[in-house]
């Protein structure tokens, strides 16, 4: 069970996680905070979830989490400065929070993988995804799902990446309250940065990235492209590499070779 007395009193936000909700299960936090029906319309609310009936990861890959043993959870942004033209970054922001997070209580060395994977020895121990809501051309709602393994320590089925935990990589339980508010701490102070400093998150996020300067190939769909991963732009999109041609990348699955 999550205590929510012992995760307030670590959480040292101004609003990032100050209007909070518990939920032993959902079909999708982030499906909860995108509808306004549900009138959680406070900048920087925070839904978890022990279980998610309907949860998922990009390009709607099912995302399967023991119930009670990790962190399921969405934060919600309506802030018009920061959703103008900063989806990206916010992006970079909330896997990087997740890393210095884990590297900060428990100093297992992280990896960042584009565009939203965070990895412990090669393993996937969590993952980002953003959905947004908008009106006409303008976003209103931003919301950043974050599923991160804890306490599971048995995963089944067929993954891209192995999966990996907290757990597993220490070898004993790791106390789920700390990291959230660890995590929601972090986020906060790394979203001033997005505002005032993109270009400090980028340059923490590309840190721990080791596949640039890699040979990468990039899968979307049908189509895969080959290269060398050569950077990251101002605006968070992959700079790939085919001899002397750079071509920009939105989006697309990463793996080296």
């Amino acid at each position: 069970m999550f205590d929510l007395e012992a995760f307030d009193i670590k959480l040292n936000t101004e609003y990032i996680g100050r209007n909070f909700i518990y939920s032993d299960e959902i079909d999708s936090t982030n499906s909860f905070l995108l509808n306004k029906g549900n009138k959680s319309n406070n900048n920087g609310t925070v839904i978890l979830a022990e279980k998610q009936n309907k949860g998922k990861g990009r390009k709607d890959r099912v995302w399967y989490s023991a119930k009670g043993q990790n962190l399921t959870f969405s934060i919600l942004l309506t802030d018009k400065n920061l959703l103008k033209d900063k989806y990206n970054i916010i992006n970079f922001a909330a896997s990087l929070s997740v890393s210095q997070a884990i590297e900060n209580l428990y100093q297992l060395k992280t990896e960042l993988k584009w565009p939203n994977d965070v990895l412990v020895n090669g393993k996937k121990i969590a993952g980002i995804l953003l959905e947004a809501s908008s009106s006409g051309n303008k976003m209103e709602r931003l919301v950043i799902g974050i599923g991160l393994n804890v306490n599971q320590a048995l995963f089944q089925g067929a993954f891209n990446i192995e999966p990996t935990s907290i757990k597993v990589e220490l070898n004993q339980s790791a106390e789920r309250e700390r990291m959230l508010a660890e995590i929601l701490n972090i986020f906060e102070e790394n979203l001033e940065q997005v505002e005032e400093r993109p270009e400090e998150i980028l340059k923490d996020w590309k840190l721990r990235c080791r596949m640039i300067g890699e040979k990468i190939s990039i899968t979307d769909g049908e189509n895969t492209k080959y290269g060398i991963f050569d950077d990251i732009d101002e605006n968070g999109f992959l700079m790939l590499k085919n001899r002397n041609r750079i071509e920009k990348i939105h989006f697309g699955d990463v793996s080296l070779g």
